[in-house]
């Protein structure tokens, strides 16, 4: 690091307006700004060329890069083979650490840039008594991307800058980005996920394209009794309602996925609200690893999100075997989904989480 610039930031200029905003405070500050854009589909010319454009506009140095391989193979294999097992993956929580943080650490590194920047709405806390960083929850609650960002480790947090976690809302960065002119001020925000065009298919269509199976089962409720057919496990995640393909004379929900059966279970509104949620492949900031911190284990005040959307609950961790952790919340929290990420705050900061089981 002490041959790095402290002058220089690799930023993730994906060409919308988030980033274009993030670069233009950067320069505010006196950085040398290099905009780095990742190509993860190979052929994405038009964002490309958008990005290139944009860097020009902001007189930085530009650099793009095809990361389409290991994308497809960590992302998109891991998006594929989760669906295909009746879970609900986030892919960007693993594109993160992974690849997009990864290859910006890379770029730095090679461009000498003591610094990495992205427009993400969070913040970065650092320990000056213990020298560790942390995520930090974004000023607006609404836009606060602190959830997508807790498997980030500390070779990452030391040189990472989030420009756009200090604005209370979308609005601020919009008028950054009108000053001075930028092209994108009023671009709409990006799609949910990079790599399937909703507009083009629907997720089903897209696994079924990569060859992922979709074996028709049952229907059942809690006890097991048959309601009908359904399309494969794959097609379906808890808590859904719309697109079920039956009618039962109520209101039904999934509340469950039998992988080793093919079973989708189905029930009312209040089956699907549990107390005790737990966790695999845990993520802790502070240990830089797997590892929970004993100072976590039974704490009061602390809290988690079972989805990116929804609120802090209050919350006491423990462990399990095999490195699993507990959640124990004070009240049920609705719809917690296998495969999505569970996420521990110490006040705003994310100090962990991991996979929920």
């Amino acid at each position: 690091m002490t041959m790095l610039s402290k002058n220089k930031v690799v930023l993730g200029l994906s060409g919308g307006v988030d980033s274009t905003t993030a670069a233009l405070l950067l320069k505010e500050q006196g950085l040398t700004v290099i905009g780095y854009y990742f190509d993860v589909l190979g052929n994405n010319k038009k964002g490309r060329e958008a990005a290139q454009e944009l860097a020009s506009r902001l007189d930085i140095d530009f650099i793009a890069e095809d990361v389409s391989e290991e994308f497809a193979d960590t992302v998109i294999g891991n998006f594929c083979s989760e669906y295909a097992c009746g879970r609900t993956p986030n892919p960007c929580v693993i594109c993160n650490p992974a690849v997009k943080f990864r290859k910006l650490t890379e770029t730095a590194d090679r461009c000498g840039a003591c610094y990495i920047a992205t427009g993400h709405y969070a913040r970065v806390y650092r320990d000056e008594s213990t020298g560790l960083s942390f995520i930090r929850k974004g000023v607006s609650g609404r836009k606060d991307q602190s959830y997508m960002l807790y498997r980030l480790g500390q070779s990452v947090l030391q040189r990472l800058i989030l420009p756009l976690g200090d604005f209370a809302d979308k609005e601020k960065t919009r008028e950054v980005a009108r000053k001075s002119m930028m092209p994108n001020a009023e671009a709409s925000d990006s799609q949910e996920i990079c790599f399937i065009d909703e507009k083009k298919e629907t997720y089903a269509e897209f696994l079924s394209r990569r060859g992922i199976p979709f074996k028709e089962g049952n229907f059942v409720d809690r006890d097991g009794r048959v309601l009908g057919r359904h399309q494969g496990i794959g097609r379906y995640t808890i808590g859904q309602r719309k697109g079920l393909g039956i009618a039962l004379g109520k209101p039904a929900f999934v509340t469950a996925i039998d992988t080793e059966t093919g079973n989708v279970v189905l029930g009312s509104n209040d089956d699907l609200f549990r107390k005790k949620v737990v966790s695999s492949s845990c993520f802790f900031a502070e240990t830089d690893g797997p590892e929970a911190p004993e100072k976590l284990l039974g704490k009061e005040g602390l809290t988690a999100k079972i989805r990116y959307a929804a609120k802090p609950a209050a919350v006491r961790l423990s462990k399990e075997d095999n490195g699993r952790i507990a959640a124990v919340f004070e009240e049920p929290q609705r719809a917690a989904t296998p495969g999505q990420s569970i996420v521990f705050y110490d006040g705003e900061l994310a100090v962990g989480g991991g996979f929920i089981e």
